[in-house]
């Protein structure tokens, strides 16, 4: 595979069996995503995009298929392995943010460094960096409940940044926001591709396709298009 892929699925297969029924998520996917790009996934609801995300973050395994991230073949990894390339290689952005209630902003930030074992020190002051960056310096010691959606969305991608991943996957990052908030959520989440991070951005907004160097449609699980 060539230097400047940063994600590559062969055959990509997800089949759900509940009693007789066959249920195909996706089938046959295979896709080449450049370094440094931001590629939206759009599609019906039940066309595999959820499927597809969670595949490539190494949530789930496929049935088939080959997934490939930032070089790693991960098809035959195991549990651990697949921790690894997720804490290492992607940072995740959601669409209901995903804060955990009780932990300030700064605490919230620090959390996937703390599963890097990283010391306290190193934490605090990249945790500060990315919201300072962010424009929530005041907000260090906030909680979720008392920042605005917009807020939160930040806080949430300062997250998917603290151990510097190479991939971000954003699942409907702009669904919970006002158009001018989300806008201004994407035009962050896109400027991180100048840095030569990949972006892959799972929405059902076609607006958002300005922001995008590639778009792939998926339907009843295949892709059937590919801008």
């Amino acid at each position: 595979m060539g230097q400047d892929i940063a994600v590559e699925t062969r055959g990509l297969t997800r089949l759900y069996i509940s009693g007789m029924t066959e249920l195909y998520a996706l089938n046959n996917v295979s896709l080449k995503i450049k370094k440094g790009n931001v590629v939206i996934i759009m599609g019906p609801s039940g066309s595999g995009k959820s499927t597809l995300m969670n595949l490539i973050g190494c949530l789930d395994r496929p049935t088939q298929g080959t997934i490939i991230i930032d070089g790693n073949d991960t098809t035959s990894y195991n549990d651990n392995q697949l921790a690894e390339i997720r804490g290492k290689k992607i940072g995740f952005v959601f669409q209901t943010f995903n804060l955990i209630s009780s932990m300030t902003a700064q605490k919230n930030v620090e959390l996937p460094m703390i599963f890097r074992h990283i010391d306290k020190d190193t934490r605090v002051k990249r945790a500060r960096f990315l919201l300072q960056n962010l424009g929530l310096e005041k907000w260090y010691s906030h909680y979720p409940s008392e920042l605005s959606g917009g807020q939160q969305q930040r806080v949430a991608i300062a997250r998917s940044l603290a151990n510097n991943p190479p991939i971000i996957l954003a699942d409907e990052p702009t669904g919970n926001l006002d158009t001018n908030t989300g806008e201004k959520v994407m035009e962050l989440l896109t400027s991180f591709s100048k840095e030569k991070k990949t972006i892959l951005l799972v929405t059902h907004d076609p607006s958002l396709k300005r922001y995008a160097d590639k778009m792939i449609i998926l339907k009843d699980g295949k892709i059937s298009a590919e801008q």
